[in-house]
């Protein structure tokens, strides 16, 4: 895909992206799409054939990431770094990602219907390699007994909620947009609060 069109890809997502947040997909139609982005409407036909291959290309933005966001917990064997670096980066999914954030939100109070089904079982897997993980944790005494999957449902909404509600937390910080540092300090307290919550304890060191 060449620099232009790349560009005109990318910024229709974009648009799109808040327009399915704001209205809702069935309320979304191309043409409110096209006049958001300032583009004729035959120009979005030209990268998505229809509203649900929009909307589909919408939700990869945010899958995605959200998909590659337990990485640390697959590769990094102390407990503490890898809660860390996953809340660090699911933080930043909402900080880069809020419009999309909220589209997917609202696709899974929804029922996921469309999500499409190969993301919707990558999901579900990466959910139960979660709760694996956290259970061996626990076996392996470097976690207090807590449960599991309440953890993992714990993470999703301390995390995803700067998105979700970046209204509502907005307006009682009475700012107009979140800035690098609230993500920032967000992270940092959360992990805090889980690490100590939950008696997190780092893997003794390999000699």
């Amino acid at each position: 895909m060449s620099r232009i069109r790349k560009k005109n890809h990318d910024l229709i997502i974009s648009v799109a992206s808040e327009c399915f947040a704001q209205n809702g997909y069935e309320a979304t139609k191309i043409i409110d799409i096209a006049k958001a982005a300032e583009v004729p409407k035959a120009n979005v036909f030209y990268y998505f054939s229809n509203k649900e291959k929009l909307y589909d290309a919408v939700l990869n933005t945010i899958t995605k990431p959200l998909l590659d966001a337990s990485k640390p917990l697959e590769e990094l064997t102390d407990p503490v770094e890898a809660l860390t670096q996953y809340i660090h980066t699911k933080l930043s999914i909402s900080r880069d990602h809020p419009n999309a954030s909220k589209v997917f939100a609202n696709e899974v109070m929804s029922g996921g219907k469309m999500l499409p089904k190969e993301v919707s079982e990558k999901l579900l897997q990466q959910s139960r390699d979660m709760v694996e993980k956290f259970s061996d944790w626990v076996e392996s005494g470097l976690m207090d007994e807590v449960s599991p999957h309440h953890l993992m449902f714990m993470l999703w909404a301390s995390t995803q909620t700067y998105a979700d509600f970046s209204w509502q937390i907005c307006t009682v910080m009475n700012k107009t947009e979140l800035e690098e540092a609230d993500f920032e300090q967000a992270a940092s307290f959360i992990a805090q609060m889980v690490i100590k919550g939950c008696g997190l304890r780092s893997a003794p060191a390999i000699s």
